[in-house]
């Protein structure tokens, strides 16, 4: 009898099941659907992930739920964690446990993943199938969340070598596979924004997290920021517009790839005992180590404070960080987890970790309601929003 129940609730369901691939869908019956249906026009909002990518998506999804909640919000975000996979010949395939059909898809990876053994090219390759995989099966929106976007440091040959532009190849493959927008966090240079031509790239500038990390210095005529190179100068001259503060440039050279030396440093050092020196990457800290040593042993500084957007969490510029710490008057450190940070980072003690899912998780929440993703950031600057040339 108990046998008998069951089939007939297997029938039951195969029954309504059949029913509902059999219906014909009309445009009045699709309008009354869609006025029953709580959610944005661009689709159901879910988030996924490959799976270097899972642990940030998972903090992006709690933080826009609690936000939901504190809106006084009962949605609920659909969320599809891990997608990618690897056979035994370390083939990727990716597989989706739910139905994508008409969705806003935001798909998190994490390219660089120091805590894994998996390279930058399989995290890549990995995210190019899951996008190929969600728009094959039916989403209606696929922006690409990555934080730290590989490659980007390749944006032009090496004077004098013969190399390709290849982020733009990467940009290529990304619209090929479905793709349909970026978000990003502080890129090595904002011109890799031109490669992806009719994608939307949202480039989240660093500017106020940095100002907020460091705001406590702001004014202080004791303190200097410092350029490690001219790259990051536009960078330090709205942080120092913004707080108040002076100005300086190091140059530096490059005799080996990933080796500098820096050479000079342009600036006003009278009377400053406190250094604060922002950059976008730190991989094996060479560039950080000679710039405070240079700070410390002929500028007199006496304290010295970093942030950096990306720390690639690589054995050699953890010493450097212990090294500076030790000898050269290094008291905090300030990274993101754009990239995900190894245990060896997060346990010194002047290494403090800021979390980018809850800012992320607003960016995705404006994307998804086509609202303007920039006054998130700058409305408490205004002196850096009004530059049109700076900020767009």
């Amino acid at each position: 009898m108990a046998g008998d129940a069951g089939m007939d609730g297997v029938r039951l369901i195969k029954q309504e099941s059949a029913a509902s691939e059999r219906v014909f869908f009309t445009p009045e019956q699709f309008v009354q659907e869609q006025s029953r249906r709580i959610e944005s026009p661009r689709g159901r909002l879910l988030v996924a992930s490959c799976r270097s990518g899972a642990g940030i998506a998972a903090e992006i999804v709690g933080h826009y739920k609690a936000l939901l909640e504190q809106a006084g919000s009962e949605s609920d975000v659909a969320y599809l964690e891990s997608v990618d996979f690897q056979f035994s010949d370390r083939e990727t395939c990716v597989r989706l446990g739910l139905d994508v059909s008409g969705d806003d898809v935001f798909l998190c990876q994490s390219l660089f993943d120091p805590t894994s053994d998996r390279s930058v090219d399989q995290n890549y390759m990995a995210f190019f199938i899951a996008a190929r995989a969600l728009r094959e099966w039916g989403a209606n929106h696929i922006t690409a969340v990555l934080p730290y976007l590989a490659y980007a440091r390749q944006d032009k040959p090496t004077r004098f070598k013969r190399e390709p532009t290849t982020v733009k190849l990467l940009a290529d493959f990304s619209a090929q596979t479905g793709v349909d927008r970026v978000v990003t966090w502080h890129p090595h240079s904002r011109q890799v924004q031109g490669f992806y031509g009719n994608l939307p790239v949202t480039v989240l500038d660093p500017l106020w997290l940095f100002v907020e990390e460091f705001q406590r210095f702001g004014g202080r005529d004791d303190v200097i920021a410092v350029a490690p190179d001219t790259g990051a100068t536009k960078l330090l001259t709205h942080f120092g517009r913004t707080l108040n503060l002076v100005v300086a440039v190091a140059s530096k050279q490059r005799p080996h790839p990933e080796e500098a030396v820096v050479t000079e440093m342009m600036g006003d050092f009278r009377g400053k005992r406190v250094a604060i020196i922002l950059d976008d990457m730190m991989s094996s800290g060479g560039t950080v180590a000679a710039l405070i040593e240079k700070l410390v042993n002929e500028k007199g500084i006496e304290e010295v404070y970093l942030g950096v957007s990306h720390n690639l969490c690589m054995e050699r510029a953890r010493q450097h960080l212990l090294e500076l710490h030790a000898g050269y008057h290094l008291k905090e450190v300030m990274v993101t987890n754009s990239i995900p940070q190894t245990d060896a980072f997060k346990m010194l003690p002047f290494i403090s970790v800021r979390d980018l899912s809850e800012p992320l998780s607003r960016v995705i929440n404006r994307i998804h309601y086509n609202r303007p993703v920039s006054d998130l950031f700058y409305e408490a600057l205004p002196n850096v929003a009004s530059d049109d040339e700076e900020i767009s």
